[in-house]
């Protein structure tokens, strides 16, 4: 608790400090520097929305079946049976 309480209060003494001594910047700001921005926010905005695709996709009611949820018996597909690999060629060396 108390290297908490030196931390945070290095860090305050720290930010009053840069304010204390701030200066002018007499900085000029370029029109294409919004439309910069813009597109920075525009590109947050769709990371955002792509790693959190599932939850919202959620919120709209798109969920996907869960492993232990029963598939109604119209929706399965029939499997054919399976054989080894040598009878299906017809090779009888490798059948064993």
């Amino acid at each position: 608790m108390k290297r908490i309480a030196s931390v945070s209060l290095s860090l305050l003494a720290c930010i009053g400090l840069m304010l204390a001594t701030e200066r002018r910047a007499m900085a000029y700001i370029n029109p294409g520097d919004g439309m910069m921005f813009v597109q920075s926010l525009g590109a947050a905005i769709a990371a955002s929305a792509y790693f959190l695709r599932s939850r919202i996709l959620a919120l709209f009611g798109k969920k996907k079946p869960a492993d232990g949820v029963a598939v109604p018996v119209s929706a399965r597909v029939p499997v054919a049976p399976t054989r080894p690999l040598a009878v299906q060629k017809g090779n009888a060396r490798n059948a064993a």
